[in-house]
Parts: C-alpha cells; sequence; structure tokens
C-alpha cells in the first residue's frame, strides 16, 4: 500500500441595463440636471398595460421567487441535517469481536463485496484525539481490495460486516473503534528511534467514509 503507511496498513440577476439614460456630466451645469430625460421602453410599455394584465406580471415574479427560495431552503436543510448527523453523539455497539461500530450515516448505495475493489476516505485518531493519518488531509481516498488483508482486520471487518456487524454501503459513514489486536497489537506503526507515531497496543478510532467500488 502506498497510502495509510501508518492507519490501515496499507441568484446572479440579469445586467439590468438601466433604462437608456442621458445623464449629466461631470462639468454640466447643475441648474440643466432637472431637464435631463429618462427614457424607459420598458416603462412604457408597462403603462400600457390594463390592471388584470399587470396583476398577472407581478404573480408571476412572486412565484419564481416563492420557487427560487424553495429550493435554496432544501438545500440548506439537507446540509443542516447531514452535518447535524455527524456532530451529534455517536453510541458505539460493541461486537463480540471487540470491534465497536456506529453508523452516523446509513449509505444507499451497494455493499462491498470480498476481494472488491472499493474507495473510502478516513480520519484515524488515537484514543487521545491526536489524528495520525487522513486521506482527506491527502485529498485522495484510499483505494484497496476489502477482506483480502490489505488492511487491517479491524477495517476489513468494520466494512464488510459479520459478526454482529451490519455491512457499510456505499455513502454510508461509520465510526469505528479497534482494540489492538484488530490493529497493530504489540508493534505498532512508524516506529523509529524508540518513538511510535502509533503505539504498541493502541486502541484506534476511525471515522470511515464508504465511497463505493473504485
Amino acid at each position: 500500500m502506498n497510502s495509510l503507511a501508518f492507519s490501515v496498513g496499507n441568484y446572479t440577476p440579469r445586467n439590468l441595463s438601466a433604462p437608456n439614460t442621458t445623464l449629466p456630466t461631470k462639468n454640466l451645469d447643475t441648474t440643466k440636471v432637472s431637464t435631463t430625460k429618462f427614457s424607459s421602453h420598458r416603462q412604457e410599455n408597462f403603462s400600457q398595460l390594463q390592471p388584470k394584465e399587470i396583476q398577472a406580471f407581478f404573480k408571476r415574479r412572486e412565484a419564481i421567487g416563492l420557487g427560487f427560495c424553495t429550493g435554496f431552503l432544501d438545500v440548506l436543510l439537507q446540509q443542516q441535517l447531514t452535518a447535524t448527523a455527524e456532530e451529534a453523539p455517536c453510541e458505539l455497539t460493541v461486537a463480540p469481536s471487540g470491534l465497536a461500530f456506529c453508523d452516523r450515516i446509513v449509505g444507499t448505495g451497494p455493499e462491498a463485496v470480498k476481494g472488491q475493489l472499493i474507495k473510502a476516505h478516513y480520519v484515524g485518531k488515537l484514543v487521545s484525539g491526536k489524528i495520525f493519518d487522513s486521506s482527506y488531509n491527502r485529498g485522495k481516498p484510499l483505494t484497496f481490495r476489502v477482506g483480502v488483508g490489505e488492511v487491517i482486520k479491524g477495517w476489513d471487518q468494520g466494512i464488510l460486516g459479520g459478526d454482529g456487524i451490519p455491512p457499510m454501503l456505499a455513502g454510508g459513514k461509520r465510526k469505528l473503534k479497534l482494540p489492538p489486536e484488530l490493529a497493530y497489537g504489540m508493534r505498532g506503526a512508524g516506529c523509529k528511534g524508540g518513538s511510535c507515531i502509533i503505539p504498541p497496543d493502541a486502541v484506534l478510532l476511525f471515522d470511515v467514509e464508504f465511497i463505493g467500488k473504485a
């Protein structure tokens, strides 16, 4: 794996051309400003409309404005709901294997199949809250074959499911808490000169976003 060396093993308004106007120049005698003529073809046409036509005109504009506002509010509401789902406390469920999980967002796509090449974003943390790796920071998701040992056991199990854990669905986001035996165990990772990025027997926390098959 060339990545994850430590964590998983590897409205725009129209230019209302202001009605044709003859405006005073900078050096124009201000006493003549009142004679400046403003001509507006639109205003002349609008003044010829009948009351019913004027009423219909404004109703159309109100309908367009309402439609725009409704659509905009729908987008904002969806974003707020997603943000709320991600920020809300996530109660972990512990599986018999010791892996704990919590779905922040349940996906709507297909689940992964063992051996399938998939893509996933993640943030890896120690229990202290220190981030040791993040695919988001690199701007590129991790690509790997799931269920065949290319990543640590906790990742394979956390995505494929099994042992009381439901499989992740594409588009889903899940929080995982891995015991050492499903992570790097006694050896830790990224060790050099007596110091390790992931200490031996460390419990790891991951926020995983299963994007889908690669």
